[in-house]
């Protein structure tokens, strides 16, 4: 059983604090993914992990031991980075065997794993090639057949995507996705790009400014965000967010009037509504108005960004089959989803149907 386990895991460098009390426990077999804004800490979390930064102060267990003080060989990880980190003097599968022959492995284990993983990566024509005759696709494939064939406990993943293009991103990140389903080894995957900790995660791990803003399945995180960054930083495209004010009678904004009280406790003052873009909806009668500034069309969905009538913006998503043109106006309505809450420091309240 290799789960990870971080106990009030610190990073400093002088008197700048980069990481914070982080705890955290990361199952065996789980496929969890760091996310979050670039600066916030989530490669130095992976590389204290990988042995590659050293801990300030706090626990690390890989498995049954704590790791703290053994070397990245000792710790039975394996890591792929973003820039792939080949050789570029020896072909795929000198590529793939440096570390197992420095490890002083046996020939024909060497072969059997190196063949194991070319065939699982799809990777067989390419063993003979050098890394300047292979795609960026192709390179990353072999960046990830050398951290297969050392048979890791744990698999840490950098940023392994960023220097590809769409197509090929959407190609990749299914590979991991199948990889993980094959292996069932833990995984570890850090990325600033929310899609890809949605679509590949068991758990993914929100940070920013050095700390955990919340932890769970996507879903958790889409449907009951923490607080205000997750709102924000969860979903594509980004929840709306409104000004409003809770008060005995409800919940008045400016830009849809009065909203019912939700059941429980409400703290009245300041709050902020939040609304995903789906749950948005345009009329040509009724309504919040609002002018339509642009539209923008994703095939069969459309987005539609908003100027409301008291100057917040808004963004609403829909079918392709009434399309408004930059310009319009149009009335908002507000459709059954939950709608959420969040008190005057960014903390979630509640979330209701309005």
């Amino acid at each position: 059983m290799t789960d990870v386990r971080l106990d009030k895991i610190c990073k400093t460098y002088g008197t700048v604090e980069v990481l914070k009390d982080i705890d955290l426990s990361i199952e065996d077999g789980e496929f969890c993914v760091f996310v979050g804004p670039s600066g916030c800490g989530k490669s130095t979390l992976l590389r204290m992990i990988a042995g590659l930064e050293e801990i300030t102060s706090g626990d690390l267990s890989i498995g049954d031991r704590r790791v703290n003080s053994l070397s990245p060989k000792e710790r039975g990880i394996a890591m792929v980075f973003q820039s792939y980190a080949l050789y570029p003097h020896r072909t795929v599968r000198g590529n793939m065997e440096f570390g197992l022959k420095l490890s002083r492995m046996d020939r024909r284990e060497i072969d059997a794993r190196i063949a194991r993983a070319a065939k699982m990566l799809q990777i067989e024509p390419l063993l003979d090639r050098r890394p300047a005759q292979l795609s960026g696709g192709q390179r990353q494939r072999v960046a990830i057949g050398r951290a297969i064939v050392r048979d890791p406990t744990v698999f840490l993943f950098d940023e392994p995507l960023s220097n590809l293009d769409a197509a090929l991103r959407v190609e990749t990140r299914r590979e991991i996705a199948a990889l993980h389903e094959k292996l069932g080894t833990t995984m570890i995957y850090v990325t600033h790009d929310q899609v890809e900790a949605m679509t590949l995660a068991d758990k993914i791990v929100v940070l920013n400014d050095g700390a955990v803003q919340q932890v769970g399945t996507p879903l958790e995180l889409y449907d009951t965000p923490a607080n205000l960054f997750v709102a924000g930083f969860i979903g594509s495209p980004r929840m709306n967010l409104f000004a409003g004010e809770a008060g005995p009678e409800g919940i008045v904004t400016a830009s849809f009037g009065t909203l019912p009280r939700p059941d429980g406790p409400l703290p009245e003052g300041n709050v902020t509504i939040g609304i995903r873009p789906e749950n948005l909806h345009l009329t040509s009668e009724g309504g919040a108005r609002a002018r339509v500034t642009l539209v923008e069309h994703l095939g069969n969905e459309i987005l539609v960004e908003l100027a409301l009538a008291d100057g917040q913006k808004a963004v609403a998503q829909g079918p392709r089959n009434h399309c408004p043109t930059p310009g319009d106006s149009v009335g908002v309505t507000i459709g059954s989803e939950p709608l959420h809450l969040f008190d005057g420091l960014g903390r979630r309240i509640e979330t209701r149907s309005p």
